[in-house]
């Protein structure tokens, strides 16, 4: 089968922009920019809030570490977990403390109860009402839901804690007396040889899917149910956006194949990990492997054969076009948009592909030589010696785009083809580092002279 080929940290560097499409003449931009950070000592574990405003890391002084949040100094423990994370409206932060032999979840600067041992993963709820960890006591293992302990279980509790997107319902992985299951809702399922750690719900909340093994098989278990057993299945699977349709890919024999709610595909020598709906849930897309090619697959619809294909594949939001990064026979890569492949450069950013909201306009990064720049709708832009390929963003109109570039010796942002280089590095926040508030407003968080600064840019 093939292969797919702390939270906030500077911009690690393929490319990065931000561009204007207007043709009569360029944006003019207004920048402000507030102190908000000074640092005393060497940050760890240096994390943001989802909205770009709020800032949190970590410490050593002496032998004790403590956590710094929105320049307040937290309480000191022994020794602080690698993650500090915030709630998805960025409003609470939760992180993992180690004090004497026991170990505790602080939320909002409150102590929970002090345990052997506490998970290192901490999840919020989509509604940010809610934070779930796993926890040992003796040899009892259980989660914790907003400080109520969960059923006691004598091997342990999954890492992958689910929330469905409502944040009405939550699930986990339990291994217990040899078996292992999920629990959904408080509700133990079935026993299995094994579960995967994959739980997933449906957008809708509705349904819940997960994969087990009996007796050297596995099978796809939906809402309970168990489908047709398999010698494998992908550990990966996927509702469509409307929740109606469940796809994953499985094998028997040699052959792997997607299967669409029950229904099997042509069978092919790989499958690759991901299977994509278009937002509109009415098309599908995937990579394949036939002999030595690898083809895209989209309603069931062949490409023609490359050498490889990347694993990111995107529809636009309109769910008219599709795009994907290829690589061809003379090792060069190219973007398929529509089906039509485009200018060959030496590398292509994979993770760079993007879509405007009305998906009218397309952009990507990639490298000819030692340059790397960002290319929209054809058109390459200015070189530069690394730009942030994640982290590329339209704004809401579809009228601006933004990215991180680097010199050999700074980094800056661009922001419709106007570098803002007074700053020593952007901070990116699981890769991104812009936050539009406007369709002509935006905001980001940069390093300069060992302070963190907060950025605000008009343009006009």
């Amino acid at each position: 089968m093939l292969k797919k080929c702390l939270i906030a940290f500077m911009v690690s560097f393929f490319v990065m922009n931000m561009i204007s499409f207007a043709q009569d003449k360029k944006p003019r931009i207004t920048i402000s920019d507030k102190l908000i950070l000074k640092f005393n000592l060497a940050p760890g574990a240096l994390t943001a809030s989802p909205d770009g405003k709020r800032l949190a890391y970590a410490v050593r002084e002496g032998n004790k570490e403590y956590v710094i949040i929105d320049g307040k100094e937290q309480k000191r423990y022994d020794g602080i977990g690698s993650n500090i994370i915030f709630s998805q409206d960025s409003k609470h932060f939760a992180y993992r403390a180690q004090t004497a032999d026991k170990q505790v979840i602080i939320v909002d600067g409150q102590e929970g109860k002090h345990y052997d041992t506490v998970g290192s993963k901490i999840v919020f709820s989509p509604n940010s009402e809610k934070v779930v960890y796993a926890a040992k006591s003796g040899k009892n293992c259980f989660a914790v839901v907003d400080g109520k302990e969960g059923k006691y279980y004598d091997g342990g509790i999954g890492s992958n804690f689910v929330f469905s997107a409502d944040s009405k319902h939550f699930a986990y992985g339990v291994q217990s007396g040899g078996k292992q299951f999920v629990v959904v809702d408080g509700k133990e399922g079935k026993q299995y040889d094994a579960v995967g750690n994959e739980v997933v719900f449906s957008a809708d909340g509705n349904h819940v899917v997960y994969q087990a093994r009996i007796d050297q098989k596995s099978v796809m278990v939906v809402d309970g149910k168990e489908g047709k057993p398999y010698d494998d299945i992908s550990l990966n699977h996927f509702f469509s956006p409307n929740s109606q349709q469940l796809a994953y890919a499985a094998r028997s024999g040699n052959k792997w194949f997607v299967v669409v709610n029950e229904k099997e595909g042509k069978p092919y020598d790989g499958v690759g990990d991901q299977v994509i709906f278009s937002p509109d849930s009415k098309h599908i897309a995937y990579q394949v492997q036939s002999g030595k090619k690898r083809l895209l697959v989209l309603d069931g619809q062949e490409s023609n054969g490359f050498e490889r294909i990347g694993s990111v594949i995107i529809f636009s939001p309109d769910s008219k076009r599709l795009a994907y990064v290829a690589q061809l026979s003379n090792k060069k890569f190219v973007t398929v948009v529509d089906g039509k492949e485009g200018k060959s450069y030496d590398n292509i950013g994979n993770g760079s592909l993007v879509f405007s909201p009305d998906s009218m306009h397309f952009a990507f990064a990639a490298q000819l030589g030692d340059k790397r720049f960002i290319v929209m709708d054809g058109q390459e832009k200015k070189h530069y010696y690394g730009v942030g390929s994640l982290t590329i963003v339209f704004g809401p109109d579809s009228k601006n785009l933004a990215y991180v570039a680097q010199t050999e010796k700074n980094q800056f942002a661009i922001i419709n083809e106007h570098e803002i280089t007074k700053y020593d590095a952007i901070v990116s926040v699981e890769n991104r580092a812009f936050v539009f508030d406007t369709a002509e407003s935006l905001h980001f968080l940069a390093f300069k002279d060992q302070g963190v600064y907060f950025v605000e840019v008009k343009i006009k």
